[in-house]
């Protein structure tokens, strides 16, 4: 059997004792993986998301620990069956789809946070593993993802022709003048779905996909002006993007 010999410069520095299994080394690799898990945990619960500190911590340090025992397996044995961290990715992947729900406005909530969870359990395998590098590495690409880019994609997508509303009217009776109004500014309804979680609250409830076809309004308006626009709009009772 060929083995492949992985030099992590991390683990160079620190010394062999990191690369084996031994107390140290374990203990090492639980205490980074709650380390980072806490640093993404606390990210998301400043951003009040149902999966925060603890849960992330939790999803690390249980793919950490299955990593360990695999390792300890395949040393001890001569098996490279990784049956305990394949099986603890799919318990993560279960569990953190089950935080992925729609709300009354037809929106996916938590889908980040889901994926998230995911890819820290990855994060937590890395380090059972020892490839100290790849971990920081990963880990840093992570939390980027998590805490600086949205600011740039909500920039895209301010920036973006296509966009979906959710719209309370007054009255339903006063959804033609809505669209009427729309196409006169130069926007196109590409999609209305009526709301029915509304249905009690008499008022009329849509999302409404859009398309700015205007060339003067694709260069100088952004999603919010359009909108703080239609929101003077008498008998519109309330308007806002959705994410």
């Amino acid at each position: 059997m060929i083995k492949f010999l992985v030099i992590d410069p991390i683990a160079n520095l620190l010394g062999n004792w990191s690369s084996e299994l031994n107390a140290y080394s374990i203990i090492l690799r639980i205490l980074l993986s709650i380390a980072l898990a806490a640093i993404i945990g606390t990210e998301r619960a400043n951003k009040r998301h149902a999966a925060g500190l603890r849960t992330f911590i939790l999803v690390s340090l249980s793919s950490t620990i299955a990593m360990l025992l695999d390792v300890f397996i395949a040393t001890t044995t001569e098996k490279s069956f990784y049956l305990l961290s394949a099986a603890t990715i799919i318990a993560i992947a279960i569990t953190s789809a089950n935080t992925t729900v729609f709300s009354s406005r037809s929106q996916i909530k938590g889908l980040t946070t889901s994926v998230g969870l995911w890819s820290c359990g990855i994060v937590g395998l890395t380090i059972g593993a020892g490839l100290y590098t790849i971990t920081i590495v990963s880990f840093i690409a992570l939390l980027a993802s998590l805490s600086l880019f949205p600011t740039f994609e909500a920039f895209l997508k301010n920036r973006s022709n296509h966009f979906e509303v959710h719209l309370e009217l007054k009255n339903s009776k006063f959804l033609q003048d809505f669209v009427t109004t729309i196409r006169e500014l130069g926007l196109q309804i590409d999609d209305i779905e009526l709301n029915p979680a509304y249905a009690s609250s008499g008022l009329s409830v849509y999302s409404i996909s859009i398309t700015i076809t205007s060339n003067e309004l694709k260069k100088y308006k952004t999603h919010k002006e359009i909108i703080e626009a239609l929101k003077t709009l008498e008998y519109v009772y309330h308007i806002e993007e959705m994410n």
